[in-house]
């Protein structure tokens, strides 16, 4: 059976075809494509036409390379939405989740219904542009005449096959499900003007959804595809891609996003967990993701935008090299550096603020993201043996920061764990192992896993004899700093 992963981000998209080999999953990118929001009409939205007719020319490759027949699943970023008529046509364009305006929505519905308890119905971290906060900006009008409301991966689902359904990896997101009834929340649809019949049936990962309908196509050439809804939020599927077992590992999505957590049987809510925002998503298998959501290397990419001349990723680790470590510390969760008009900028205003050394050159840049990076790190996987009261041994990296030795040695070096770094491509990976699951070629996730330790290479960084301690305190004292002036 050939297994085609659509895997869509922030940034670019790709579909990755899978084939099991002699024991071991063998995978190969196929089609690229960019992605990236835009302004109209004043909002940043998504392109989703574009992304449909990627996705498309992506299935017309695939019977290129000879395959007749194939499954796919679709795992894209997470809390955006895409509202649905009654004749099956999006009313607007999906607006981003980087959009202005939710800016000072999060205080506008916490004066309706507190923190504390928005928090222990759903487990989720507070965000300003999470779905909940969008669709109580969301123009009424528009929602009343809403048919269907359908998160992004669900959205193409639906394209494809004419079948629509509510992924729970991506709709636990929202900040709008229940962690009892394990179903919408009354009071909080109830906030935004939302009953629960917008909203299509809620499936857990590995449910077939259809049949490509090709007919609706006439124009591409493409193979017979069954659709699986997989664990479509993409940070769901690189945890299902990520070479854990037993006990006492977290796992680090790193991307434009760095996503840092456990997979645990049950949600955590408690005190500590409220208190520094930590998330419980949905997860493949009846799992919760317990993370934090950290800038990642959406700040990097940023300053490489707003260089004078361009620099790879391996020339920014190259002049970070050179620099000396830990001359700043900045708070890179902090809403200011979400969309900044110019990261670097705002770094360097940071500085100021905080009478520290203002970076300057591209070495100086990098090397104050790298180190700041792997401090955030060390301090969410404290947080995380405190709110599970489970040690935590080693930190698994998956995703684009993989490559990057020298954060991934730092986070060694200041988290005082050994990090492994891969496989890259856990995302599409974990995407085409529920696809073989649901297919039944494999059995079960721990099996899954095993084959994906199997089929690709992991690298191992040891912690080195650095004082982490002391790094830690001054990070933490300048973070104060700048919070009460």
């Amino acid at each position: 059976m050939v297994y085609v992963a659509v895997d869509i981000g922030a940034s670019s998209g790709r579909l990755v075809v899978g084939i099991l080999q002699n024991e071991k999953l063998e995978i190969k990118e196929i089609h690229r494509f960019a992605n990236g929001f835009t302004e109209n009409e004043n909002r940043l939205v998504w392109d989703i036409d574009h992304l449909l007719n990627e996705v498309l020319k992506g299935l017309e490759k695939v019977k290129l390379l000879g395959y007749e027949t194939c499954t796919v699943g679709i795992d894209t970023w997470a809390v955006d939405y895409v509202l649905v008529d009654d004749k099956g046509e999006y009313l607007q364009k999906p607006i981003s989740y980087r959009d202005s305006r939710t800016e000072n929505t999060l205080e506008k519905v916490t004066r309706s219904i507190s923190k504390e308890i928005i928090y222990k119905k759903t487990g989720i971290q507070f965000l300003a542009f999470n779905t909940l906060y969008q669709f109580y900006e969301e123009n009424k009008d528009m929602l009343h005449r809403t048919n269907k409301i359908l998160m992004i991966p669900d959205y193409l689902g639906y394209c494809l096959t004419g079948n629509a359904v509510s992924d729970v990896t991506n709709l636990s997101t929202t900040q709008m499900l229940n962690l009892e009834t394990r179903d919408l929340d009354v009071q909080l649809l109830d906030l935004v003007s939302l009953t629960k019949e917008k909203f299509p049936e809620l499936v857990e990962p590995g449910t077939v959804l259809g049949e490509l309908n090709k007919g609706n196509f006439p124009f591409y050439n493409l193979p017979g595809c069954q659709i699986v809804t997989v664990a479509t939020h993409d940070t769901a599927s690189a945890v299902v891609g990520t070479p854990g077992h037993d006990k006492g590992w977290a796992f680090l999505s790193s991307g434009t996003w760095s996503l840092l957590g456990v997979e645990s049987s049950v949600p955590f809510t408690n005190e500590k967990a409220f208190n520094n925002n930590y998330t419980n998503e949905w997860g493949a298998f009846q799992t919760t993701r317990l993370l934090k959501n950290i800038m990642g290397l959406w700040v990097i990419q940023e300053v490489r935008r707003h260089l004078p001349q361009d620099y790879n990723f391996a020339k920014f680790v190259e002049e970070a090299l050179k620099e000396e470590k830990f001359k700043q510390f900045i708070n890179f969760n902090d809403d200011r550096f979400l969309n900044p008009s110019n990261m670097i900028e705002e770094i360097q205003e940071y500085c100021r603020e905080t009478n520290q050394h203002v970076p300057v050159t591209a070495g100086e840049l990098a090397s104050c993201v790298f180190n700041n990076l792997a401090i955030i790190y060390a301090i969410a996987l404290e947080d995380l043996e405190e709110i599970t009261g489970e040690p935590i041994n080693r930190l698994h990296v998956v995703g684009g920061g993989a490559y990057n030795d020298l954060l991934n040695q730092l986070t060694a070096d200041i988290s005082g764990r050994v990090v492994f770094a891969g496989p890259i491509e856990a995302t599409a990976i974990g995407n085409l192992l529920i696809q073989m699951i649901a297919n039944k070629e494999i059995n079960n996730l721990k099996e899954g896993r095993q084959l994906l330790i199997d089929s690709f290479e992991v690298k191992k960084y040891v912690p080195s004899e650095a004082d982490p301690i002391t790094i830690i305190n001054k990070f933490k004292e300048v973070i104060t700093y700048a919070q009460t002036n």
